[in-house]
Order: structure tokens, then C-alpha cells, then sequence
């Protein structure tokens, strides 16, 4: 064990023992907890633990708030838990919000910290253009800058497709495989579009559809949508698909089905609800700037809550 091991072998004790623990992951500052019974944590003296920042209880986790140094701790912890036994998860407890919590935060928490490091290193990127001049933007030393904050952006639905498809109950690549076809080079860079649109528009086997121009590169909601239905198409066909032949089929009809229906069905769905939901904000912040503080002020302490 390391540094740590008291503080570890406390907080096992704490949340009502080993045999209480179902699951355990982190993110950048918390444990995360799935407790068998949370009625058997003792809160109030976690709370007041050393090394200990607070408790919160949220989307059916139990998570204890420990600082930048969470990976360090949770060596240990994991130390003492050993191999765990875990109950039977039948997916998210609670209401309508801790669902929502815990599945915004199983998505997302995984590539916090390279969002983090992208968005720094696009700062970076900003700095040296101003303080090195046009001659070193228009160079390849910048463009290797901006390659390294921009190309997490420009695919993250890839990058959302494992953690968004891992969540939901199914194959972490096939979930990248399918936001693969949805940032294929010809729909990110505007050239298919451009030159179906002189032919008569896009179409699948006669039915027609449409893309935005940039695509789906960078966008978050369409690859959310299109790994939620993959997901239950997937478990569907490996209830149907012989065991012989399921290894390769599945994934087969499963891209098969939903690709297709994401471009022209679940894409612009989920397109029109972030446009709607942009457009929304935009509205109130025009009607009123402190209703609409007020909003982001909510919206904030979510984040805050299902993040760091």
C-alpha cells in the first residue's frame, strides 16, 4: 500500500465496511461509491475525517470528496477492498434527476482530464500567436499546436461513443465505430455535402436526409442519442443471434441499423434539441440577463456536482 493506507483503511470502515462497497470508480477530486445500503455510511464522521474534503450523496453514488491526489487514495482503497462481490446492478436508483446525474456523469467524468489538457493547450496555442506574430501562425509549429488542442474537440463524439456506449450497458467500440461513421472525412469537411447538393441532395436508398455543413464533428447530444439505441439494439441481437456466428453479426447488424438511423432519424433530432436548447438560453438572457443568471447558476452547481 502507499501513503495513504490509514486514510483508506478509515474510509472502507466508514462507508459500512467492505461488504457494503458494490462498486468503486473516481474522477478528478472524488471516490465514487455504489453502496449496498448508504444507511450504513457513517457521513457525519467521514465529513470530519482528515484527508476528508465532504460527502455527497447523488445519482445513486456515495462519494467522498478527497482533492486532486483522489488517484493516490483510491490505490489504496482499492487495496484494502481487495475483490469486490458485488450485488446485481440493475442500473441507475431514484428519481428522474439522480438518472440523469448518473448518466451525464458516467459519460463524461472519464475524459475530463484530457478535455481539461485540450482546452489548456488551445490556450497555449492562443498565447504564442499573439506573443509570436503572424509569421508563427501561418507556420506548421503552429499548426502542430493547434492539431494537439483542437483534435480532441473535432472527434470527440469517438471519444463519447466508448464512454457514452460503456455506460449504457454495451460495447465500448462499436460505440466508437459508429461515431467514426459520423465524423468520416467527407461529412466533417463539408465536401460530401457539397457535392450531393449539386446532385439532388443526400439520400439513403431514396430516402433523403441532410447533415449540417461542419457535420457531426465536435457535437456532443447526436452520438449520446445514436450509443443510447445502439446500445439496446445490441443486447436485443445477442438475444437473437446464434452463439456461433454472434461475435461478428452482432456488431455487424448492430452498425448496420444504427448508423443509418442516425443520420436520419436520431442526428437531426438531437441536432434540433441543442439548437432549441441554445436558442432557449439565448432568448431568456435577451428577456431577462437575471433569470438567465440565474439558470446558469443552477446549471453550474449540476455540473459541479456530476464532474469534479
Amino acid at each position: 500500500m502507499g501513503k495513504y493506507e490509514e486514510l483508506a483503511k478509515k474510509i472502507v470502515k466508514e462507508v459500512g465496511g467492505k461488504e457494503n462497497v458494490n462498486s468503486l470508480t473516481n474522477c478528478i477530486t472524488r471516490l465514487r461509491f455504489k453502496l449496498k445500503d448508504e444507511s450504513k455510511a457513517n457521513t457525519e464522521t467521514l465529513k470530519n475525517m482528515d484527508g476528508v474534503v465532504t460527502v455527497m450523496q447523488a445519482g445513486g453514488q456515495y462519494q467522498v470528496v478527497i482533492g486532486n491526489h483522489v488517484p493516490d487514495v483510491r490505490k489504496d482503497v482499492d487495496a484494502v477492498l481487495g475483490v469486490l462481490d458485488p450485488v446485481t446492478d440493475d442500473g441507475p436508483k431514484g428519481n428522474l434527476f439522480d438518472r440523469f446525474v448518473d448518466m451525464v456523469s458516467g459519460i463524461f467524468q472519464p475524459i475530463l482530464p484530457t478535455l481539461a489538457a485540450a482546452g489548456m493547450l488551445k490556450g497555449v496555442t492562443a498565447i504564442l500567436s499573439f506573443s509570436m506574430g503572424p509569421r508563427f501562425a501561418a507556420g506548421s509549429t503552429y499548426a502542430i499546436f493547434n492539431a494537439m488542442g483542437d483534435g480532441l474537440f473535432l472527434f470527440l463524439p469517438i471519444f463519447l461513443g466508448y464512454t457514452a456506449m460503456k455506460k449504457f450497458g454495451g460495447s465500448p467500440f462499436l460505440g466508437m465505430m459508429i461515431a467514426a461513421a459520423l465524423v468520416y472525412k467527407g461529412f466533417i469537411d463539408g465536401s460530401a455535402v457539397k457535392q450531393f447538393a449539386e446532385t439532388g441532395g443526400m439520400h439513403f436508398f431514396g430516402i433523403p436526409f441532410s447533415i449540417p455543413l461542419a457535420g457531426y464533428g465536435s457535437t456532443v447530444m447526436p452520438i449520446i442519442g445514436s450509443t443510447a439505441f445502439a446500445a439496446f439494439v445490441e443486447k436485443t441481437l445477442r438475444k437473437l443471434i446464434p452463439d456461433v456466428v454472434k461475435l461478428f453479426l452482432v456488431p455487424f447488424f448492430t452498425t448496420l441499423i444504427v448508423v443509418p438511423l442516425t443520420f436520419l432519424v436520431i442526428g437531426p433530432i438531437m441536432n434540433l434539441a441543442a439548437d432549441l436548447l441554445g436558442n432557449g438560453l439565448l432568448a431568456v438572457q435577451n428577456f431577462n440577463p437575471i433569470i438567465f443568471g440565474a439558470i446558469i447558476g443552477f446549471g453550474w452547481q449540476v455540473m459541479l456536482l456530476v464532474t469534479v
